[in-house]
């Protein structure tokens, strides 16, 4: 969920080292020819106590990843299997990434700095490791306008272009090269419970589980839920939660993520790891954004069954620790919290406070109604119906019980047009860096989509939760 970062102390906490022997390979950065800084988040180095470092002795840690003082010795690529379009893989894991370092917020949130194109590991098969400088400017862009979203996403922490020229068979090449670092609440995947499931280590499981339980604490399962006192039934019901509600952000963002498999699916419930994603130019829910996604599997309607699907694998993972009943009551509260969260963030994007579950699911209906028969995205639709202003017909009707949110509206809902990140404007940011670097459009667009997260303001938790 949104929140604006508050400044910290720094604090290393290098828990991952518990169970590093089973779920982890130490690793080498790649020697890079250059490390020129291009995107440093102000926002959240703050956050874990690193906004005194300077941009030297940045590169020097998310370049040529010097150790941090007192955080891990050496990098770890981490070890998963996983699902990827529905066909078990084996032979996946940290293939151009690993873990760098671990370090505590000031909300005492366990966060880990993980990276993308800082080289081979023992996972990256036939692959060269890199990431392309393009695959940066869109991870940067789609983690700053799902945050502004209120989604529960990975901070693209840190992009440093390293002078290769890197050749890829769907874009233009040779291309610019980088490496990226992302701050994320852990980099534990379904994928890591499947691989120990395969491997049949059962007290591996367990501490992974355990493991969990600890660094992404949540609350307990219902009081009648069965087996609720089982740490493999505990954490289920969690990331049940989490999952409902990550698949409910996507749908009121109008993002298409494009690969939910279960290697891509984090315990914490946070969103990341962005390859073809997309947003919406308007409502369809047969919108793919990958363009290998033959089959639409992850549609842009098909994203909570995809996401519910995941689940149901860490659910088959933990039957070494659990009986089936207890996990099956766990899984089968998806649905439920998937319609409290729609509800709960359809409202809150919208500017309006929720009623009753009858009234909030009117609401629903009318407005994807209106989006089908104007043809509109959901960034146009909340802009342009804030606080339930300029409403016809049905969803004005509806509306008509609802109370505004906004006591004072923010200047953001009186500039016109919403902020968007169609697939035109992403083209047109990365054309300025790729015929002329110039970056100051990028960073402008950074600037303004978290103006818009500013006008959205916090999004409120849960009933219930703690």
């Amino acid at each position: 969920m949104r929140k604006e970062p508050q400044p910290a102390d720094y604090r290393p906490d290098t828990k991952i080292t518990e169970i590093a022997q089973f779920i982890a390979d130490p690793v080498q950065a790649a020697n890079f020819p250059a490390h020129e800084l291009r995107f440093r988040n102000a926002r959240w180095d703050r956050a874990v106590g690193l906004a005194s470092l300077s941009d030297a002795d940045w590169v020097q840690h998310f370049g040529l990843f010097e150790p941090l003082p007192d955080n891990l010795p050496q990098p770890l690529a981490l070890r998963y299997h996983g699902h990827q379009f529905r066909s078990y893989n084996p032979d996946i894991g940290d293939g151009r990434g690993f873990l760098f370092a671990q370090m505590r917020d000031g909300e005492n949130r366990l966060l880990d700095c993980g990276t993308k194109g800082s080289g081979t590991t023992p996972y990256s098969r036939t692959a060269d490791g890199r990431l392309t400088l393009k695959g940066a400017v869109r991870e940067i862009l789609a983690t700053e306008m799902l945050e502004a979203q209120g989604v529960y996403t990975s901070k693209t922490f840190s992009v440093i272009e390293t002078g290769e020229q890197l050749v890829r068979g769907d874009e233009p090449s040779p291309t610019r090269s980088a490496v990226m670092v992302r701050l994320s609440h852990g980099h534990i995947r379904i994928g890591s419970f499947q691989r120990l499931m395969v491997l049949e280590q059962p007290a591996a499981l367990a501490q992974l589980v355990g493991y969990c339980l600890a660094a992404f604490p949540g609350p307990p399962p219902p009081a009648d839920a069965p087996g609720r006192d089982q740490p493999a039934v505990i954490l289920l019901h969690q990331v049940a939660e989490r999952l409902a509600d990550l698949a409910a952000s996507y749908m009121v963002a109008g993002f298409v993520h494009g690969v939910l498999n279960t290697d891509n699916m984090n315990i914490s419930g946070e969103s990341f790891d962005y390859g073809p994603w997309r947003w919406l130019p308007q409502w369809d829910p047969h919108f793919t954004a990958a363009y290998f996604d033959q089959t639409g599997l992850y549609a842009f309607g098909k994203q909570p069954e995809a996401i519910r699907w995941n689940l149901s694998q860490l659910a088959v993972a933990l039957r070494p620790l659990a009986e089936s009943e207890p996990l099956i009551a766990a899984l089968d509260r998806f649905g439920p919290l998937y319609e409290a969260a729609m509800m709960r963030r359809f409202c809150w994007r919208l500017g309006v406070q929720q009623r009753d579950q009858e009234s909030d699911a009117a609401l629903l209906g009318a407005a994807e109604m209106t989006m089908r028969e104007n043809k509109e995205g959901p960034d146009a639709f909340f802009y342009r119906h804030r606080g339930g202003r300029g409403a016809t017909g049905d969803l004005a009707q509806v509306l008509a019980d609802y109370e505004a949110i906004d006591a004072q509206p923010h200047e953001y809902w009186s500039d016109g047009a919403p902020e968007t990140m169609l697939i035109d404007e992403v083209e047109t940011l990365w054309d300025a860096i790729a015929e002329r670097d110039d970056w100051a459009p990028l960073y402008q667009k950074v600037e303004r989509l978290r103006r818009m997260g500013g006008a959205f303001g916090e999004l409120p938790a849960p009933q219930g939760h703690r």
